[in-house]
């Protein structure tokens, strides 16, 4: 269920995923059996080198291309898959269903000619009935060359296994516990009590400087996330308000609060790279003066902070918006990484974008389009060793599971660290709570997601889009999904010890205590130590921990 999207362009294309699924004639082995024109255009069937595919072409408008009718049910998730080439240039391919509550992007490739492109995506629908798979290019001179086409049903029951089984592999280990007494004797029947102190994976939430002065707040937060990112207070608005006025007291604050309740800090953000966030005295500088201001912006808060943070977004948003650009040119962002890199070199420096994983289709920050930046910026010069992270936003609205996962599928051909930084969903609480828990179930149970990082930072007239508590810190639905998810990655267990003085268990990665409780014949006694379930280096090797009561 998790696998890598093909990056390269490949001369022929692979075998379809799930041999196609529900598509018939998925491979074109049966000439165009299943297979229509859609729109203005027309199709053939072509072979080359031993392989057969479809070919749209004499395109009139950008939906013409082939075309496959279906039958979509809903409460099932899709994944979609496709292998795509074009007859010139390098051009964003995107496939989109047809159904009769609205037109669905299923996910976007950039194809290139002469070698074969793999796009991935996935979508659910409204509800049950017909449905037609297309494939659209604003290109209208090129051909759409598709082959290896696969769409798999899922039940939503198989989808949370898959989820289950991966969370099993990637976040958890075996762990066997003997319990023996003072001469090395194993205990049986001793009654094991396991509690998580710390969990490894980093899960948080933003906080703003109210934290520092409310202590419901200060404690509702330490008592259940190890990360956080600072929601305004670092941003450059916010500490140089007057230019030459450089002023740090308030996120110099809020790390203390943070290190001395061991809580890890992103760095958000260095420079915004959106024309609304700017401070009026940096809307007026000239090119050259700009250029000053942003080196020495650069290096003041990455030195000031330099080794006390655990990630850098360096240019936020810079997909979506080019107001660093428009003033200093297409090379900017990545010249900013490259002053970030030799600024603070030992922190990943990350790319910071919405709508990556959000929403399906063709968008700014699509994941070709992402990936296209990524490489843009480590191929600029002197950029090829940064340490680079992939940060997407993640502000939702209706979750899209299927493409979300092709998305990571995606991006994680990268090979480099990938962050959700920013989880919220817009809605009623009802919806939000539903949406969040499946946002963070997929992300979690994702191999290659290193972090989580929730956007609901507290401020009494309520939170950017989602809060987690009322005003009195008491959870709101989204709050007790939270807590539900937490206990179910780590909480506490109980058990009893075998003959041989043994308790097995699947635990979370992650910092524990291990109570032993010696049930004697006239009297009780206990012992605890400390456990450390981190990745084994070897595949599925059981942890041995021994514990003298």
């Amino acid at each position: 269920m998790y696998v890598l999207h093909v990056l390269q362009c490949s001369e022929n294309p692979l075998r379809p995923q799930y041999n196609g699924g529900i598509i018939v004639n998925p491979e074109l082995n049966d000439g165009l059996r299943a297979w229509s024109t859609f729109g203005d255009a027309k199709t053939e069937h072509r072979e080359s080198n031993g392989n057969k595919y479809v070919v749209a072409h004499s395109r009139n408008n950008p939906y013409g291309s082939m075309s496959q009718k279906l039958h979509l049910k809903k409460n099932h998730l899709y994944t979609f898959s496709a292998w795509v080439q074009v007859s010139e240039g390098n051009v964003q391919v995107t496939a989109i269903f047809k159904t009769d509550s609205g037109f669905k992007k299923a996910g976007s490739v950039f194809a290139e000619q002469k070698c074969w492109s793999m796009l991935k995506g996935g979508l659910t629908v409204d509800s049950s009935g017909p449905a037609e798979l297309y494939f659209e290019s604003n290109n209208t001179s090129v051909e759409i060359w598709v082959d290896s086409i696969s769409l798999q049903p899922f039940t939503e029951k198989e989808w949370r296994s898959h989820q289950d089984q991966s969370v099993e592999r990637t976040r958890k280990e075996k762990v066997r516990i003997q319990a023996i007494d003072e001469q090395g004797n194993p205990l049986s029947n001793a009654t094991i009590s396991i509690k998580q102190n710390k969990l490894r994976f980093p899960f948080g939430c933003a906080i703003n400087k109210n934290i520092l002065s409310n202590t419901a707040y200060q404690d509702w937060f330490t008592s259940r996330f190890g990360v956080t990112t600072f929601e305004d207070e670092m941003k450059w608005y916010s500490t140089e308000a007057t230019r030459g006025q450089v002023d740090y007291s308030v996120p110099d604050a809020m790390l203390a609060f943070a290190k001395q309740h061991n809580i890890a800090v992103r760095g958000h953000n260095v420079i915004w790279d959106d024309p609304k966030y700017q401070s009026g005295w940096v809307n007026s500088l000239s090119p050259n003066d700009f250029r000053t201001a942003v080196q020495a912006r650069v290096g003041s808060v990455m030195t000031r902070y330099r080794g006390r943070l655990i990630a850098w977004d360096v240019v936020n948003e810079n997909m979506h918006f080019s107001f660093v650009e428009s003033k200093l040119g297409q090379n900017a962002s990545s010249a900013i990484y490259n002053l970030a890199g030799k600024t603070d070199g030992l922190t990943t420096l990350f790319l910071n974008e919405y709508d990556t994983i959000e929403k399906s289709g063709a968008g700014a920050a699509s994941p070709a389009k992402y990936l296209q930046k990524l490489k843009e910026i480590q191929s600029f010069p002197g950029n090829a060793n940064l340490r680079m992270g992939i940060g997407l936003e993640s502000h939702f609205t209706i979750p899209n599971l299927p493409y979300m996962r092709a998305a990571l599928d995606t991006l994680a051909s990268a090979n480099v660290p990938i962050w959700l930084t920013e989880v919220d969903v817009q809605g009623n609480p009802a919806q939000q709570a539903q949406y969040l828990e499946q946002i963070l179930r997929e992300a979690y149970s994702y191999p290659k997601i290193a972090g989580i990082v929730i956007w609901s930072a507290w401020k009494p007239q309520g939170c950017y889009r989602m809060c987690l508590t009322d005003n009195n810190f008491k959870n709101l639905a989204t709050g007790d999904v939270v807590d539900k998810l937490l206990h179910e990655w780590g909480g506490s267990l109980i058990g009893m010890t075998d003959a041989n003085g043994f308790f097995e268990a699947s635990l979370s990665h992650g910092d524990y205590n291990v109570k032993i409780i010696r049930h004697g014949v006239t009297d009780i006694s206990s012992s605890t130590s400390n456990l450390k379930v981190a990745p084994t280096v070897a595949s599925r090797t059981t942890l041995i921990h021994q514990v003298t009561a």
